[in-house]
């Protein structure tokens, strides 16, 4: 021992023991690769760590975003989540009458035609607002057809939202556009009948074709009559907005 520095025999008892150790680790990863290659994948899941499990359904859950939700819970992620962005596809005229309180203004038809551009903008929790539904549902899905798969709807709409006791502004009354179909289909219906009859009966026909273009309405989910009376000056806000200047909005927002 004489021939050795003082503390030399300490290190190697240091690195004897770590080699050990090393070799005993290679021999646990051996014995688990073995052992892994005799399961059949359903006994692999079972040998999978509960907390990875855990861990992986609860990404789940806080990454799936419901395609509809009700006022209750739009108000719950008011609170709580920084990300929200409430988006209302009505006519200006619907949307100066009532709207949610910070929801920004991008009527159906500006968003059916810019989808790509509107959809680069938005944020990663996306709401859509209308007066009941059916319209922000069609903008849900030409945004899923360009990728933005985080949207979702209000069901029953602002008024929903409203009576739900949530911080709506009020401005002046005006036609609900689903009201202003209905009306406009009645009335065209209405007029060919007493005109079939005391004009000519090939005027009758124009009721057949108002009944054949509801029926599609309702079959595709869409309304061809909405979009053209959402564009009549009666629908528009004195104040409404152009395509670029919704978009600067938004990326303001990012």
């Amino acid at each position: 021992d004489s021939q050795y520095p003082m503390g030399y025999c300490e290190s190697n008892r240091q690195v004897a023991h770590a080699e050990t150790d090393d070799r005993h680790s290679i021999r646990l990863a051996a014995s688990f690769q073995g052992s892994v290659r005799g399961l059949r994948p359903p006994e692999m899941l079972h040998n999978i760590p509960k907390v990875t499990m855990t861990i992986s359904a609860t990404t789940n859950t806080l990454e799936t975003i419901p395609q509809a939700i009700d006022a209750s819970t739009l108000r719950g992620w008011e609170e709580h989540q920084d990300d929200l962005m409430i988006i209302d596809v009505r006519s200006g005229a619907e949307f100066d009458s009532l709207h949610i309180r910070g929801s920004y203004h991008v009527p159906l038809g500006m968003l059916s035609e810019h989808t790509e551009e509107f959809a680069a903008k938005m944020g990663t929790r996306v709401v859509l607002v209308c007066q009941s539904g059916n319209r922000a549902e069609q903008a849900r899905k030409r945004l899923d057809s360009v990728g933005l798969a985080s949207a979702s709807v209000l069901s029953g709409g602002v008024r929903a939202y409203a009576a739900a006791g949530g911080d709506v502004v009020r401005g002046r009354g005006a036609w609900a556009l689903e009201r202003q179909v209905r009306m406009t289909a009645g009335s065209l219906v209405l007029a060919s009948i007493v005109a079939g009859k005391f004009v000519s009966p090939k005027l009758r026909l124009v009721a057949g074709g108002i009944g054949a273009g509801l029926t599609f309405s309702a079959a595709t989910n869409s309304c061809a009559m909405g979009n053209v009376l959402s564009r009549m000056p009666w629908n528009k806000s004195p104040n409404e907005p152009t395509a670029h200047q919704v978009l600067q909005s938004l990326g303001a927002r990012e």
